[in-house]
């Protein structure tokens, strides 16, 4: 199924591309489902937008989070192909492995949202807005099961070669959720208006929906189907869900790592002041935006090296890993170009920077986006060098790596320069920048040293 990776750069180009391509546009649809939330419920007026932004924050940490855990069965998937020895039996029992780690993680999920609401008094939320965030985020919660197992085999699709059927199912979610949100938000079609509760029960149907879809499409493609993905779902294997949270919880551990960095940030610009947040909010849409094209990168890189590993071949794994930082990087050189050169036009997509009362919130954003143009080369570079140390099944120091780079220098640097200095709120993003700059170098580090270290498979 699998041909053994090839050894010349334009072929390795041509299928870190087929991979990559896809799954950024799942990604990036991914994104729109969230977004579909906003768009109505905005609509009901902002205390009922904050509750759902807060509840939907945390429970996109959570999931997202969680995907990391199960993706683990992407390294291990790739190298079993890779391998070719008894792949479909092994694939089988990975996918299987990954399903158990994936609903004891929804659980967790679950129990973390129902806590919600003492969470958010602990951060000093309104009490109006958590009122209204705790039943929201109780049945918020019923979608995490289907979630994460839907992430887990969004995953095992892209893995074993249909990466395209991740991002039409994705994109059918937004149908679909768009299509929940307004009958149940507003009552339309004959469904009662439901308001802020309509929403989540709108998410609860995505997820479910997107779920079915995967199972479907398992069992009804034919070059899926041989593996018989979701068959024999109680039998245990517990070497290999030994093996999925060996790998799968560093990288759980390395997304909390970069997303609580980020939403530390948040709170700082907060304490700042509400102009700088709303600037620090605009300019990180941009970079959130072009982060998933470095990222879906990543996973295409963790699957091309982890076929090369699974097939012992130390020089395609450099090709791949070469290949994967001159696409990602690349881009992102691209994206940061657009930043610098065309700030005004992206802020426009969002607010009227020409509006007065606009001045100082666009003055900021401009601010920020200079620098985070600059980070864009390093938050790319780390996203990549990461799925490439996923593709040789190295996670744990990757991990280490992450809580320090993020926490040390990174939010160090951001609350000095943030609330001990004038430079304010442009030091929150420079703290930024030191994180992820650390981050990158030491990760791109490992891996030009895998072979010393002795990442490499062995003959």
């Amino acid at each position: 199924m699998f041909e053994k990776p090839p050894l010349r750069w334009i072929d390795e180009m041509r299928a870190m591309l087929r991979l990559a391509a896809p799954l950024v546009g799942a990604n990036l649809l991914q994104m729109a489902v969230f977004a579909v939330d906003v768009v109505f419920v905005a609509r009901l007026g902002p205390e009922a937008l904050a509750a759902s932004s807060l509840s939907v924050s945390l429970f996109g940490l959570l999931i997202w989070s969680m995907s990391g855990l199960v993706g683990a069965a992407s390294p291990l998937i790739a190298a079993e192909l890779g391998s070719r020895r008894h792949a479909v039996r092994e694939v089988r029992r990975t996918v299987r492995m990954a399903g158990w780690a994936g609903l004891l993680a929804a659980f967790v999920a679950m129990g973390v949202c129902l806590l919600g609401g003492p969470l958010m008094q602990v951060t000093g939320q309104d009490p109006g807005v958590i009122a209204r965030a705790i039943p929201f985020l109780a049945v918020l919660s019923l979608a995490s099961i289907p979630a994460v197992i839907a992430a887990l085999l969004r995953t095992v699709v892209a893995t074993l070669g249909r990466p395209g059927i991740g991002t039409a199912i994705t994109g059918m979610a937004v149908a679909v959720n768009a299509l929940g949100n307004w009958m149940l938000v507003f009552g339309n079609l004959g469904a009662p208006e439901m308001g802020l509760q309509g929403s989540a029960i709108s998410s609860v149907i995505t997820s479910t929906a997107m779920l079915i879809a995967f199972m479907l499409v398992i069992r009804f493609d034919r070059r899926l189907h041989r593996y018989r993905l979701l068959g024999r779902w109680w039998k245990p294997e517990w070497k290999r869900f030994a093996d999925v949270l060996r790998i799968g919880l560093p990288i759980c551990g390395t997304i909390i790592a970069e997303a609580g960095m980020f939403n530390g940030a948040a709170f700082v610009m907060g304490r700042i002041g509400e102009v700088e947040l709303a600037a620090h909010t605009l300019a990180l849409q941009f970079a959130a935006i072009a982060f998933q094209v470095p990222f879906g990168v990543g996973q295409a890189a963790t699957i091309r090296v982890g076929l090369a590993f699974g097939a012992r071949d130390s020089a395609a794994i450099a090709l791949a890993g070469k290949v994967a930082t001159q696409l990602g990087i690349g881009f992102m050189v691209i994206s940061a170009g657009i930043m610098m050169a065309f700030p005004g036009q992206l802020l426009h997509l969002y607010i009227d920077p020409a509006a007065p009362e606009n001045a100082r919130m666009v003055e900021l954003a401009l601010q920020y986006m200079v620098v985070a143009a600059a980070f864009q080369l390093f938050d790319g570079a780390q996203a990549v060098a990461a799925g490439m140390l996923r593709g040789l099944q190295d996670t744990r120091f990757p991990m280490l790596i992450a809580i320090f780079g993020y926490w040390v220098p990174g939010v160090g640097t951001a609350l000095w320069l943030g609330l001990f200095t004038s430079v304010g709120g442009l030091g929150v993003w420079i703290g930024l920048l030191v994180g992820l700059l650390f981050v990158a170098g030491l990760l791109l580090w490992r891996w030009s040293m895998r072979a010393r270290l002795g990442l490499l498979p062995a003959g």
